[in-house]
């Protein structure tokens, strides 16, 4: 098993943590992250685009002039794709985009995403990291201390005073583990872990 330096606020090692080689020691495939990046975006698009189409634009069915001798081109409708104010040709229309990946390829693709980050020597941990008010310059003074930039903050719970505290610092997001997903790990260079969500982390993926 990998060993990993522990943390305090102020940048102290406290202690070591061994961590598990099938959650940090995966070996990274490309095209397995590739297909869950494209999934997750895939399944955050709207999908509410809307155009209409001939048969939806308002006007009268009614021939505009005759057939033969006017020296213009023949016309059946007034609400052709060709004329102005007409319809849409195959025009966007409200859909679905997303569409599902096997749960195996999605606990791989995490896993992978870990072992990637600590392979880099981009994973920090941390005893704890909890905040007993919404305070921003407080939060910023201690990813200072920590000298993370751009970082994916990993909190054991919901932690609402950390999550309020960074909304507003750009370069940092913080999710608790259970939201944890291979896009924001990919997202941000530097990835900081509370401690305690290393244990929720290995029952969600290793189970």
């Amino acid at each position: 098993m990998a060993v990993c330096n522990v943390k305090n606020i102020h940048n102290e090692v406290v202690e070591e943590l061994e961590l598990d080689d099938r959650l940090f020691g995966v070996e990274v495939k490309a095209h397995v992250l590739h297909d869950i990046v494209r999934n997750q975006l895939a399944n955050r698009r709207q999908g509410t685009a809307c155009t209409k189409s001939r048969s939806d634009v308002k006007g009268s069915g009614a021939k505009p002039y005759r057939q033969k001798g006017t020296g213009q081109a023949r016309a059946g409708s007034k609400k052709s794709p060709i004329w102005r104010s007409g319809g849409v040709a195959f025009g966007p229309k409200p859909r679905d985009y997303s569409y599902k990946l096997p749960k195996k390829v999605r606990k791989l693709g995490l896993r992978m995403a870990l072992s990637a980050r600590f392979g880099e020597g981009n994973l920090t941990v941390v005893d704890t990291l909890s905040m007993d008010e919404i305070k921003t310059k407080k939060f910023v003074e201690i990813m200072n201390r920590l000298e993370m930039d751009n970082c994916l903050v990993v909190t054991g719970k919901d932690n609402v005073n950390v999550t309020k505290s960074a909304r507003n610092v750009v370069g940092f997001k913080v999710l608790p583990g259970e939201g944890l997903n291979v896009f924001d790990i990919l997202k941000y260079s530097k990835l900081l872990v509370d401690k305690s969500s290393i244990e929720l982390l290995e029952k969600r993926l290793l189970a």
